[in-house]
């Protein structure tokens, strides 16, 4: 199609007068400058203390009662693979799971099934090897705790940002739901800085509400610091550091501030904090995480495979503030054929799924 003499007049005034070539030069200079500082990819915001949170402390990995896991994979490239999961004797897990999973470099896919019909699926795409599309729902009889949520998040040289959406609606005449957004910027080799807002709004009937959370990560070759305070009130720290080949050590402090009962009638400020201590010793078959906090609780994981396919796991923990003993068993079987861990070999140097 031929441009016209007016478009094409009004393209050369964009492109060729002296302010925008102005824009142009300062926008390249300073891009050259910070591609020449070599700063890396910091992570998600999400993940600013992931050696301590994920890898050293037990949060995600304690659990109560007996538990039976049976892995079956198919298929190393693309991923594909079911387990079946058995409980007994745990409040927060299901007595039976099934779950099933697909993985490419371009598309991930799981969906999770229990005794009750709960259902929960996720679905990644990747559009390019920095953006990339990550929905999930969860899906309850009766409607009850249903939740859907939609996340954009795009992968920067030296930079990652996200927005989420969780259960976004205008049924009831105006935006209601629940609304996160993260940037997180590397400044230096070795500091990044990041922010994070959450905007949500239950119903039309009830006010907005806004947090505000400032956060901070240090990484140097023996330790790691990482810092996040919320604007409302909140601070909290942790640091990590590899005390040997396999050991790894990390500490956090979480305090919380809010006015007391007397609050709008000028009553003292509360104050609460709790400081958790954790490592976590790595063997050749086996690795024994342990973690003790300020409120009396004592924790520890034992993991050991017993042979090339099956783990075994033991769980305690001990709140001695509330006189509770926890303990749990459990035994991980995985099955794959020669073929599948051939596969999974010649795997490991492609792009991962966008997880």
């Amino acid at each position: 199609m031929a441009v016209s003499e007016k478009q094409q007049s009004a393209l050369d005034v964009l492109t060729s007068n002296v302010i925008g070539a102005r824009l142009a030069d300062v926008y390249l200079g300073f891009q050259d400058r910070r591609k020449a500082l070599g700063l890396p990819n910091p992570g998600t915001l999400d993940n600013i203390a992931k050696e301590v949170e994920r890898d050293v402390f037990l949060n995600n990995l304690s659990f109560a009662g007996l538990r039976a896991d049976i892995n079956k994979a198919f298929s190393a490239s693309p991923i594909f693979q079911v387990s079946h999961s058995l409980s007994m004797g745990s409040q927060s897990l299901p007595p039976y799971a099934f779950a099933t999973m697909y993985g490419s470099p371009k598309v991930f896919l799981q969906a999770n099934v229990d005794n009750e019909f709960n259902l929960m699926g996720r679905f990644n795409w990747r559009w390019t090897s920095a953006l990339v599309t990550k929905t999930s729902v969860q899906l309850m009889p009766g409607g009850q705790s249903s939740m859907m949520s939609v996340e954009q998040d795009y992968t920067g040289a030296d930079f990652t940002a996200s927005v989420k959406a969780m259960n976004p609606s205008i049924l009831e005449g105006g935006l209601t739901g629940i609304f996160i957004g993260d940037y997180l910027q590397a400044v230096t080799p070795k500091l990044s800085i990041g922010l994070n807002a959450i905007w949500q709004r239950q119903g039309m009937n009830q006010g907005p509400d806004s947090l505000l959370t400032y956060g901070a990560r240090y990484k140097s070759q023996e330790w790691i610091a990482t810092a996040r305070m919320a604007a409302q009130g909140g601070l909290q720290a942790t640091y990590w550091r590899k005390l040997a080949d396999k050991i790894e050590a990390g500490v956090d402090i979480n305090l919380q501030f809010a006015p007391g009962m007397g609050g709008i009638m000028g009553g003292p400020m509360r104050k609460e904090g709790t400081t958790t201590l954790g490592v976590k010793y790595d063997f050749r078959a086996s690795s024994f995480r342990a973690q003790v906090d300020s409120n009396g609780k004592l924790g520890c994981l034992l993991e050991k495979r017993v042979a090339p396919a099956v783990q075994v796991t033991f769980s305690g923990e001990i709140d001695h503030y509330k006189s509770q003993t926890k303990l749990g068993l459990a035994v991980s079987i995985e099955n794959a054929s020669e073929e599948v861990m051939e596969q999974q070999e010649k795997a490991a140097n492609e792009l991962p799924p966008p997880f």
